[in-house]
């Protein structure tokens, strides 16, 4: 049988990720002068409320040995570690290297998602299925493929600043978002490893338009999941789905709240609509 592992940009703490059939390495938040593991040592909501209290985060991805820990809780068995997007963390860099350093390594196959949170916390959630059911490494890497290449990821930051302070703008981005007092639709460059911009509209009613018509052109619908993510907005995202649904009737939608690493890139009220195709 494949072990299928991952991080907490699943979306999943430890325990809810063992309960669905796999396991994460938990990223870190750093806030108020401590450190937390998101999800096992310190929530979501808690987090935002630290951070509106003025407390600057920061994060970090699994540290090596943890991810080490991880493998080597699996001995004997194959295990696919599906990691985060490659640029946007350190966290495939990580599961490559822990990996370089357990013993009998060749066992061990590590995944460059290319994307995170919402289409990330499907692959996985469905990887670890198609494990349980006895599908082979080959298999399994050729439907996380076709996922990796539908999977499409937008943003609506309502504070720059924390993207300019994590490095996850490109320098025109960074430019027109301190400048401006618009609604800016970021979404991933070509090569996954930074935020570009999309768009920018007057509202976030009108972003969201522009996000639903875009995700339109794309084929989006039947057969689609839509992942609309946010940072304790839920009357942003409430609003986002209702928008959706009128665009894109046929997908399949869940609403999430993000985790806390995610929100110290994102920032408070941050919204997010991802897709992947099922």
């Amino acid at each position: 049988m494949i072990r299928i592992v991952s991080d907490t940009s699943t979306m999943y703490s430890t325990q809810q990720a063992k309960e669905a059939g796999f396991c994460v390495s938990p990223l870190s938040v750093t806030i108020a002068s401590k450190s937390y593991r998101e999800y096992d040592e310190m929530d979501s909501k808690t987090f935002v409320d630290l951070v509106r209290q003025g407390n600057m985060p920061s994060s970090s991805q699994p540290a090596i040995g943890d991810v080490m820990e991880l493998y080597d809780q699996f001995p004997d068995e194959e295990i696919i570690n599906i990691a985060m997007a490659d640029g946007l963390s350190g966290t495939y860099k990580s599961a490559c290297s822990a990996a370089e350093s357990c013993e009998n390594n060749g066992r061990i196959t590590v995944v460059n998602s290319r994307t995170l949170c919402g289409p990330h916390r499907y692959m996985v959630e469905q990887a670890a299925k198609m494990a349980q059911s006895g599908a082979g490494k080959e298999e399994i890497l050729s439907w996380l493929q076709k996922r990796m290449d539908s999977a499409k990821s937008y943003l609506m930051p309502s504070d720059f600043d924390f993207l300019r302070r994590g490095g996850r703008l490109s320098p025109l981005v960074s430019y027109v978002g301190k400048t401006i007092k618009l609604a800016p639709v970021m979404t991933q460059s070509d090569d996954g490893c930074k935020l570009t911009a999309a768009g920018i509209k007057r509202s976030f009613k009108q972003a969201i338009q522009f996000v639903g018509d875009a995700l339109q052109r794309k084929g989006v619908g039947r057969g689609w999941k839509v992942y609309v993510t946010h940072a304790d907005a839920q009357d942003l995202a409430d609003q986002a789905l209702d928008i959706l649904k009128n665009a894109l009737p046929d997908a399949s939608y869940e609403v999430i709240l993000l985790s806390p690493a995610f929100i110290t890139q994102g920032g408070p009220n941050c919204v997010a609509v991802q897709v992947v195709e099922e």
